[in-house]
């Protein structure tokens, strides 16, 4: 397939799907923007078989089917977001085989896994999100990756628990609970959306998101290590969900109302701040 046709489909995807993300990756230059909407592309075929309406069966047929698709990422490929991976590849250093690292971590939402410890949370968060922070890296450069890859795994995973924080109502509803059981029992807190919040449930929040808030510390410190650029997308998805994560520790109890959200026009100066180096 034609690279522009097919970095054009990918690019409609992340414009269209990535509510957040496109906020960083807009601020890149036209091969890297190109390339890491192709990433999004395909993690969010990924995504979007775990949070499909397909009975389980049907799922675990599905990302097994995806992990054997994995083979056929190469500049020639027939569909789109397979060949703009393919070219995007060939130019830079993307980890491939974190797809399938993906896909093991959609396969736990898949069987319902739930987390007693946070340590098994952290698993998971690795795998679904820690990911997708590797596979950037690839796209954005660093002097010393190796000392890189382990920052931009932590950036992904507090993104992922802010995701897991802002979902609470909507993952409950779905018959999925983040939250490990451990710090539902040392808040003596029971989940139920519907139930009037306590002050228990704020002070375990409190805990969620300051941990949350030291998982970005840690992974932020990756900024640095990049050209100003990718910092600036770097810089643009994180302060994002920061904002979020912020809203959320001013009022715990609005994770059981709904999903916590930014309106675009903060977005938008988080994006441009970014930008300027902030």
């Amino acid at each position: 397939m034609d690279a522009a046709a097919a970095y054009a489909h990918c690019e409609y995807i992340t414009r269209t799907q990535a509510g957040n993300f496109y906020w960083g990756i807009r601020l890149l230059p036209r091969p890297k923007r190109r390339a890491l909407c192709a990433v999004y592309a395909l993690a969010r075929e990924i995504d979007d078989i775990g949070d499909g309406d397909l009975p389980t069966e049907a799922k675990a047929r599905a990302l097994g089917a995806a992990r054997e698709r994995l083979a056929d990422i190469r500049p020639d490929a027939e569909e789109p977001v397979m060949a703009a991976l393919g070219h995007a590849s060939r130019q830079l250093p993307i980890p491939l085989s974190a797809f399938g690292e993906l896909i093991d971590g959609v396969e736990m939402d898949v069987q319902g896994t739930t987390y007693e410890t946070f340590d098994d949370l952290v698993v998971y968060c690795r795998r679904v999100a820690g990911t997708i922070g590797r596979l950037s890296l690839g796209v954005f450069g660093a002097e010393n990756m190796d000392r890189a890859a382990p920052l931009a795994d932590a950036l992904g995973v507090a993104l992922q628990l802010t995701n897991i924080l802002r979902d609470v109502r909507e993952d409950f509803e779905n018959g999925r609970v983040y939250l490990p059981r451990e710090d539902l029992e040392r808040f003596a807190c029971t989940l139920d959306p519907d139930a009037p919040p306590s002050p228990r449930f704020a002070e375990m929040m409190h805990f969620q998101t300051s941990r949350a808030g030291e998982w970005f510390d840690e992974g932020l410190r990756l900024r640095p290590m990049l050209d100003p650029r990718s910092s600036a997308c770097a810089g643009a998805m994180a302060g994002i969900y920061r904002r979020v994560l912020r809203r959320i520790e001013r009022d715990p109890a609005a994770v059981l109302r709904g999903r916590v959200a930014l309106p675009a026009w903060e977005k938008a100066l988080v994006a441009a701040q970014s930008l300027a180096g902030g």
